[in-house]
């Protein structure tokens, strides 16, 4: 009966050493205990310093309005709109790996899932921004609000993709908090019942919401992260299809493609999955959770970036295939001439983009670069700069040459606001991120523990040399009957 408790011999283990529960605790709650490390203060004072360049270009651009970005004739979505896209796409993995993957009962989300939660929710807050100031006159950002009746017959424009991104945005923002909050509770008591400052006792005390650790208070976070995960997968599919909506329901060449939604959203969770890489490499050094994200979390992480990627590649060609069989000289125009071209002004942009999202990921293929830290980190950047660049040709090279060669604009350049406003969401980003590592566990202490007899490498061995004794006696047994 002993051998139900594990799971197969074959997985390599989710928790490296020997741990035992008390030290889960300690290793977790050690980063959020001690000071800030020295690595840990230049990082956030860079973060805070693009968070103030970013303010003054938006304060610029409220000031002034958006002629201080450059957007010209025929360009009026240029980093703007590119930038909301990527960042929406890069808070798509939290989502999936909490939600898909806690429904799909793998073990192997626990060590990332609660950096990927908060990931999504800081990436979502910098998204937010853009089509809010896009609207050049903040002040009325309100008439995107559909409240009751109250301004006469005046209501909102169902019709218009920027009233569908404040439902999008909104929707994943509230489930993604709570489901990163609800499964918070159980570590934030912990650091309460641990903490040795009054500060520290008040702060974690008020966060943790009176929770007890009693068997109702677990029943009811457990049903409750069900039902939020339930609630969750839909909008893993739903947001992004929505945000390719804004392109996919117009009549631009290059943009009206039916391929968006699923395209969309596979790019999304790729992106999304990279900078998670990118987060979990930098914070196991930094904070020394080597033991609870192995190679192992990285390794299937990179599983998933691989089949993504692929499927983005798939997408790409079948739009390419798409607009030359449609015989519609302008769509064949718009992938020909402004994105085929290596001498149209924007060629290299579409050539960096299938380099670094179709070509680099394969080198994941191989098991030992899967496994490579550094192979893993330099891939990590190479997408989501990739990542960037799709949205920057899907927006620029499809508008910025007209039907009329008389409107063709030239040469689309962003002004200093224009990358301030985009550096600045960065430092927004960061200094979240930071403030999240210091001060709560990056890694869910509770859902560690649940995997540690089933996973933890010493149980692992344990369990095979318990297993090597079963097969021994059942043979030694075996062997006696039949005589």
């Amino acid at each position: 009966m002993s051998l139900l408790r594990y799971e197969s011999q074959v997985r390599a283990p989710l928790i490296d050493g020997t741990k035992d529960y008390h030290q889960i605790t300690e290793d977790i709650c050690r980063p959020v205990e001690s000071k800030p490390s020295r690595l840990w203060l230049i990082g956030f004072s860079i973060s805070v310093a693009l968070l103030l360049f970013g303010i003054l270009s938006v304060t610029m651009e409220v000031i002034y309005g958006t002629g201080q970005w450059n957007l010209n004739r025929t360009i009026g979505w240029g980093w703007d709109i590119t930038n909301f896209v990527w960042w929406i796409g890069i808070g798509h993995a939290g989502t999936l790996i909490s939600a898909i993957l806690l429904l799909f009962r793998q073990g192997w989300r626990t060590g990332v899932n609660r950096a990927a939660e908060a990931m999504t929710i800081f990436a979502v807050m910098c998204a937010g921004q853009f089509p809010i100031l896009h609207m050049g006159r903040v002040w009325n950002a309100f008439f995107v609000l559909p409240y009751p009746n109250i301004r006469g017959p005046l209501w909102v424009n169902f019709n218009s993709p920027l009233l569908w991104d404040v439902f999008a945005i909104s929707t994943y923002f509230t489930v993604s908090l709570l489901f990163w909050y609800s499964g918070l509770l159980p570590d934030l008591a912990t650091l309460r019942d641990r903490a040795k400052l009054k500060w520290r006792k008040t702060f974690y005390g008020i966060a943790a919401f009176g929770w007890t650790g009693s068997t109702k208070h677990w029943q009811r976070h457990e049903s409750l992260l069900l039902v939020l995960a339930g609630l969750s997968t839909p909008l893993v599919l739903s947001v992004h299809t929505i945000v390719s909506f804004d392109f996919a329901t117009s009549v631009v060449p290059g943009w009206h493609t039916t391929i968006f939604p699923p395209y969309f959203v596979a790019g999304a969770i790729f992106s999304g999955f990279a900078m998670v890489q990118t987060l979990v490499l930098v914070m196991r050094k930094v904070l020394s959770l080597e033991e609870y994200i192995t190679i192992e979390h990285v390794d299937v992480m990179n599983k998933v970036i691989i089949l993504t990627g692929s499927i983005v590649g798939i997408a790409y060609l079948t739009e390419l295939f798409m607009a030359w069989y449609s015989a519609f000289d302008y769509e064949w125009f718009a992938f020909k001439e402004n994105r085929l071209n290596l001498n149209s002004p924007y060629g290299w942009s579409y050539w960096l983009m299938m380099g670094c999202n179709v070509l680099s990921p394969q080198i994941f293929w191989f098991r030992k670069m899967r496994r490579n830290l550094l192979v893993t980190f330099f891939i990590s950047i190479l997408v989501n700069i990739g990542m960037w660049f799709e949205r920057f040709v899907i927006i620029v090279t499809s508008v910025y040459r007209d039907y009329l060669p008389s409107s063709w604009s030239t040469y689309y350049v962003p002004t200093i606001w224009e990358v301030g406003f985009y550096l600045g969401t960065f430092g927004l980003f960061f200094t979240c991120y930071f403030l999240f590592s210091k001060y709560f566990p990056v890694i869910a202490i509770a859902e560690i523990k649940h995997i540690l007899k089933r996973s933890g490498e010493n149980y692992k061995s344990k369990m095979s040399k318990e297993e090597e004794d079963t097969v021994t006696q059942f043979g030694e047994h075996h062997l006696h009957d039949h005589h």
